[in-house]
């Protein structure tokens, strides 16, 4: 299966990864265009990119600030940084080879836009899960997305709440 992903990734397709929250539904950074299609997400609201860990997350993004993300990352955390939502969740093991053959990934929840966050694959509507060019399946997720917190300002601040702890 993680084969599978890595080849579809490579080809331009998008994928569905478990994470440490929810069903992701990911692709390449190049290829982000994709996920906003098969989702019907707006495009003035950005993807984040997802990293294997922080190391990974710094080489595709040289100048993000290490020790501001190693306070929440790894976790179930969306930083936004910059103009853009970074993520390093706790993956489970077949995911993470994934994003680590890889590098990064763009992602968001794999569902319909402003439709519930996806717990289990069988959860994943339909013409997402068609539309996608591998499937890793890890089981029943917590289901509750990550916190956001912007760390754009002079202090860090709660967009959404979510599975992370409140700082």
């Amino acid at each position: 299966m993680t084969e599978e992903a890595v080849s579809a990734l490579r080809a331009g397709r998008a994928v569905i990864l478990p994470t440490d929250t929810v069903y992701g539904l990911c692709a390449l950074p190049e290829q982000e265009d994709v996920l906003y299609e098969i989702k019907g997400r707006d495009r003035s609201k950005p993807v984040a990119l997802l990293a294997a860990d922080v190391e990974a997350l710094v080489a595709a993004l040289p100048g993000l600030d290490r020790p501001a993300l190693e306070t929440y990352l790894p976790g179930p955390y969306t930083l936004i940084v910059g103009r853009v939502g970074v993520r390093v969740p706790n993956l489970p093991p077949a995911a993470a080879d994934v994003v680590r053959a890889v590098g990064v990934v763009a992602a968001t929840s794999a569902n319909l836009s402003g439709g519930p966050d996806p717990r289990r694959v069988e959860e994943i509507p339909d013409e997402i899960r068609a539309a996608c060019g591998a499937i890793v399946d890890a089981g029943e997720l917590p289901g509750v997305p990550s916190t956001v917190i912007d760390l754009t300002g002079p202090e860090p601040r709660v967009v959404r709440r979510g599975a992370g702890p409140l700082p």
